[in-house]
């Protein structure tokens, strides 16, 4: 008999995932980004509420999708289901070759950076660094589920403990800066690109469906990590977007490369400022601690479907994890750190995932229709949620590929390039 997956994952541990996954770097380095798109006080605000409105709104769905749909694989079984498996080859196909690998990558690039503040390296030494933490924490999930979970936990509630020191640093010290009085007014597009940033920042809530059949009652525990990690999520955001506003003036947030660590500075010295390199490499590394063990379920349930090679699929007879497909994705992740920059993986992630998210929320009204369907959980607003949820992601998607042609069509097309992939696969399964 061939190993199976165990259930050891709880309510605490699927929360962490949810909250650490999504709390990774990118929060230390995005709200500059989000600036530069929409320079002023009120324009950041409202591009973060909107991003933390919109991430809300999908992790319903998929709370929901999962209470209906409580297998391996997530959005992966989400678009099986109700579209076709075609939809999910799709989704599997690019989070492999880009959106995953991608998340981690960048991730893992950014912990690369900040060890570069402590241990002085170059571009190369960063790279490497970036691949050693891919590496590592592969061999940990490559362990099994218990100690991946467990890590995930035990680093989430460091980083949210030293993120509410540093809110308390940043609030009790810092000295109110007005907003500029004669701010730029907001144009639709650069709207639009600050979103993709800060969407960007709020990445990965998604990713605990992955594990449904690792979770001791899914139908339930998942649709409550969702919200409560999502609103802890959303709150801690804009807490820290307020503070770097409250302690530097508009014309440093456009400038800076590391907000969080110039707002400390500012605040409470140079000193405590050191400290947040520290901070950063232990939230980068705990987000992609979630984010390695997430993927590659997915591709675990594209292998049973037939959909990708079988020892994609396989189980390790001790450790009961997928360690083939977890080799795999620190492979091609590494490449990916070795030959791509920053900003080209973020382009390249955000605005394709986000396709696949509109789709979900327009299935989710059809398959409400269906008879038999049954879902635990529902997530709220129908039916004028999920329409106006689906024409933001189209806006974004229209929005990315105008703005950044060249990396945002060499995306879309790496997503289309699995149809014809797909067919033939199908093809020569069949015939075996």
């Amino acid at each position: 008999m061939s190993p199976t997956l165990t259930r050891s994952i709880g309510l605490t541990q699927a929360t962490a995932m949810v909250v650490g996954t999504i709390v990774g770097s990118s929060i230390f380095v995005q709200p500059s980004e989000v600036s530069r798109a929409v320079p002023s006080f009120s324009g950041m605000l409202l591009v973060w509420i909107a991003a933390g409105a919109l991430t809300w709104f999908g992790a319903s769905l998929c709370a929901e999708l999962t209470s209906a749909y409580p297998r391996t694989g997530g959005v992966y079984v989400f678009l099986r289901e109700m579209f076709s498996p075609a939809a999910g080859f799709l989704w599997g196909w690019a989070m492999f070759w880009s959106m995953h690998s991608g998340i981690i990558a960048a991730i893992a690039m950014v912990f690369g950076r900040y060890a570069a503040t402590i241990v002085p390296m170059g571009d190369l030494g960063i790279r490497w660094t970036a691949v050693g933490s891919i590496l590592v924490l592969s061999a940990i999930n490559y362990a099994g589920v218990r100690p991946g979970a467990a890590v995930q936990t035990g680093l989430t509630i460091t980083k949210l403990g030293a993120i509410a020191i540093l809110l308390c640093l940043l609030f009790g010290l810092g000295v109110l800066h007005a907003p500029a009085a004669a701010a730029a007014a907001i144009q639709p597009a650069g709207f639009l690109r600050a979103l993709v940033a800060g969407l960007f920042a709020f990445g990965g809530w998604h990713m605990v469906t992955y594990a449904a059949e690792e979770t001791h009652d899914p139908e339930r525990t998942i649709p409550r990590a969702l919200m409560l990690g999502t609103a802890v999520v959303v709150v801690t955001y804009l807490s820290l977007n307020s503070a770097y506003l409250l302690v530097l003036p508009i014309d440093r947030v456009l400038s800076s490369t590391h907000i969080a660590f110039d707002a400390t500075s500012v605040a409470a010295g140079a000193s405590a400022a050191a400290a947040i390199s520290v901070l950063v490499l232990v939230s980068s590394f705990g987000a992609n601690s979630g984010i390695i063990l997430a993927g590659p379920r997915v591709y675990l349930a594209m292998a049973d479907d037939g959909l990708l090679f079988k020892w994609m699929g396989a189980v390790h007879p001790k450790y009961r994890s997928p360690y083939l497909a977890i080799v795999a994705q620190a492979i091609w992740s590494s490449a990916l750190v070795l030959t791509a920059t920053y900003g080209t993986l973020v382009a390249r992630v955000v605005y394709t995932e986000w396709i696949f998210f509109g789709a979900l929320a327009l299935g989710t009204m059809a398959v409400r229709r269906k008879q038999g369907y049954a879902a635990a959980f529902r997530a709220w607003g129908f039916p004028v949620a999920p329409v106006l949820f689906a024409a933001t992601c189209l806006a974004i998607v229209v929005n990315q590929i105008a703005s950044d042609p060249g990396s945002s069509l060499w995306g879309l097309g790496l997503v289309i390039a699995g149809l014809p992939v797909y067919f033939v696969w199908r093809r020569l399964h069949a015939r075996h």
